[in-house]
C-alpha cells in the first residue's frame, strides 16, 4: 500500500477507469477530507454531508470515463464534481424547481467540463497556495465576500441573491464581477 500512495492522481484515475477499486480507496483516502470540508460549507448537517461525500465517490466509480486524463487536472475535476453535487442537493432542499435528477442531468449539471485553459492542479500545490488564497478573499470586502459565497457555497443564482439581499439584480451581478476581478489581481499580486 505504501507504494500505492505515492501514485499522483492521474494515475490513480487511470486506474480507476479500469475499476480498479483499490485506486478508488486510494482517492477517497487523499481527497475525501477536502472534499468533506468543502460539501459541509454548503449542507450543514453532517450526515447529509456524509452522504453526499459518498455519492461523490459513487459517480467518480460510474462515470470517471467522463473525466479527461489528458487534461491532467484532477483536483479540480473532483472539487468542482463535489461542490456542484452539494449545491444542486442544497437548491433541491430549497425548493428550488430543478429538473428531474436523471442520468442525463448529472452529466449536464453536476459532472464538471474544464476548460483547456486551466492550469492541472494537485492536492499538494493546492494546500500550498491556500494561505494565499485565504490572504487575497480577506483583502476584498465583506459584500463582496458575501456575494461570492451565496453564489459558489451556497449556490445562489444572482437573481436569488437579489431576493435574499433586497437589492437590485444589477448591483449583484456588478458585486459579483468586481469581486471575481479583484480576487484574480490580488492573487496575481500576492502580499504586494
Amino acid at each position: 500500500m505504501p507504494q500505492n500512495a505515492n501514485l499522483s492522481d492521474i494515475e490513480i484515475m487511470k486506474r480507476v477507469s479500469s475499476y480498479d477499486s483499490k485506486a478508488l480507496e486510494i482517492l477517497y483516502n487523499r481527497y475525501s477530507p477536502l472534499l468533506y470540508t468543502l460539501i459541509k460549507k454548503t449542507v450543514k448537517e453532517k450526515e447529509q454531508a456524509e452522504e453526499i461525500l459518498t455519492e461523490v465517490f459513487v459517480i467518480i466509480w460510474r462515470k470517471v470515463q467522463l473525466f479527461d486524463v489528458y487534461k491532467g487536472n484532477v483536483y479540480t475535476w473532483l472539487v468542482i464534481l463535489a461542490r456542484n453535487k452539494a449545491v444542486d442537493t442544497s437548491r433541491r432542499s430549497r425548493g428550488n424547481d430543478l429538473p428531474e435528477y436523471t442520468d442525463e442531468y448529472e452529466d449536464e449539471f453536476i459532472i464538471p467540463k474544464l476548460s483547456k485553459n486551466i492550469d492541472p492542479l494537485d492536492i499538494k500545490t493546492a494546500l500550498s497556495i491556500k494561505d494565499s488564497v485565504e490572504t487575497a478573499l480577506n483583502r476584498l470586502t465583506d459584500a463582496q465576500k458575501y456575494v461570492l459565497y451565496l453564489a459558489f457555497y451556497e449556490g445562489f443564482t444572482q437573481s436569488e441573491i437579489a431576493e435574499k439581499l433586497n437589492i437590485p439584480y444589477s448591483t449583484v451581478k456588478s458585486k459579483i464581477k468586481i469581486a471575481s476581478t479583484n480576487l484574480k489581481e490580488f492573487l496575481l499580486k500576492g502580499d504586494s
